[in-house]
């Protein structure tokens, strides 16, 4: 436990400047957005109108990653997330391959964020706007982390109010049918897991409140309490969701469409509030890119601090007190890769790499003892066997890809450990 003390008390880098609300908030704007509006199609396609199973087992192992998480983040409340993790658990390979997967497959979701974006607002002008919007977040995230959580208040406020739009209308517009919700039709094991993984792909916004474990107050007690409550509320918005998007359309119906919720509002009486949801849907779409930017820039930081990448990603601004080059640089990165990257593509591939990034949590907290241990070991070993069998049921385009990173991850920090001790006398 003395670890605990140590690291709770050291001085921090940047500015503890976010409280329990504004970390919650943050968790949500993670969360609430990508999967709620986009994942929904994948997942009626790999496992029918038995996707609520799929979603109660990605919530499981979500859950299982996020008490992982937030007690590491409160033993080590740095920025990195399980990058330090690792590290301080496990020995500097995995922390290392758990930044690389981080770093790596995150950039390909906020280029899949970004396209999600411009898709939903003016599909013709989808890369145009998908990059604008890279640019203009990574300056509001470049002007301090609370302008980053105010913004994020006002995005969750509409995404919300743009989902109970889609909830009213299927209910009241006499869209609903609980018939196509039962009997469970066309589903198999490993379509009922495949749909767990890309439905993961929308809880892993949790991660991000670890990630900016020095820009927290009173981290011991905050990011335990923030994480399980984000990812509570999370919850209970997508059952709803899910079940209105069924009863709305039909899993074939969502299967096919490529923006699943609206498909649900059209198919009834309120029809005329599609165009609410589409707003809502881009809306989403900026609050996970703009707390995925703010994410991948500080497990840059952490890592450029530690010397695994180029220490000048390591400077903090020092008048907003953030880690001004790395937020360029990933701002830099995602709208060249939003210029040119395939949406589907890019989802998977973020799946496989971020359920590989929670193994090594997961793995980590299973090395926790005594006071340093605030839930059961039995949940990290549950999370990390639930993370690797998600992940190897995604598409095999997908897995090829995200294995091929992590290798060449490992081959490089195996380079730079051999590097370090030749120069060590």
């Amino acid at each position: 436990m003395a670890s605990s003390v140590t690291f709770a008390g050291a001085p921090t880098r940047l500015a503890r400047r976010l409280g329990t609300v504004d970390a919650v908030a943050m968790g949500l704007g993670s969360m609430i957005g990508a999967g709620v509006f986009a994942a929904f199609g994948p997942a009626a396609r790999a496992a029918g109108n038995a996707l609520s199973l799929g979603l109660a087992i990605a919530a499981l192992v979500a859950y299982c990653n996020a008490t992982s998480s937030a007690q590491l983040a409160a033993l080590y409340p740095e920025s990195g997330g399980t990058y330090v993790y690792g590290q301080k658990r496990l020995g500097p390979f995995w922390g290392f391959l758990a930044g690389w997967g981080f770093v790596i497959g995150k950039l390909a979701s906020c280029a899949a964020m970004a396209m999600t974006f411009g898709s939903y607002a003016a599909p013709a002008l989808a890369r145009p706007l998908a990059v604008g919007a890279v640019i203009a977040l990574t300056l509001v995230n470049y002007l301090g982390v609370q302008k980053t959580a105010a913004l994020t208040k006002i995005i969750v406020s509409i995404v919300l109010v743009a989902l109970a739009s889609v909830v009213g209308a299927v209910w009241l517009g006499g869209a609903a049918d609980v018939g196509r919700l039962w009997p469970l039709e066309g589903a198999s094991v490993h379509g009922v897991l495949q749909s767990a993984a890309f439905l993961f792909f929308a809880f892993a916004g949790y991660a991000r409140l670890a990630t900016l474990g020095e820009e927290v107050m009173d981290p011991q007690r905050t990011i335990p309490r923030a994480i399980p409550l984000a990812l509570g509320l999370s919850l209970l918005v997508y059952v709803v969701v899910a079940v209105s998007a069924l009863a709305g359309a039909g899993a074939s119906a969502l299967a096919t469409s490529p923006t699943p919720l609206v498909t649900a509002v059209e198919g009834g009486r309120l029809a005329g509030l599609s165009p609410a949801v589409r707003v809502g849907a881009a809306v989403a779409s900026l609050g996970v890119l703009l707390s995925l930017i703010a994410g991948v820039s500080r497990t840059t930081f952490a890592m450029a601090a530690h010397r695994d990448l180029p220490h000048f990603f390591a400077a903090v601004h020092p008048r907003y007190k953030v880690p001004h080059r790395a937020e360029l640089a990933v701002g830099l990165l995602v709208a060249g890769l939003a210029a040119a990257v395939d949406l589907r593509s890019a989802i998977g591939f973020s799946s496989f790499t971020v359920l590989g990034y929670y193994a090594i949590t997961n793995a980590a907290a299973w090395t926790l003892e005594g006071e340093e241990r605030r839930w059961p070991r039995a949940l990290a070993g549950l999370g990390l066997i639930g993370c690797a069998t998600l992940a190897l049921t995604l598409p095999l385009e997908s897995v090829l890809a995200g294995a091929g990173v992590l290798a060449l991850g490992a081959s490089l920090c195996w380079v730079a450990q051999r590097a370090r001790a030749q120069r060590t006398p």
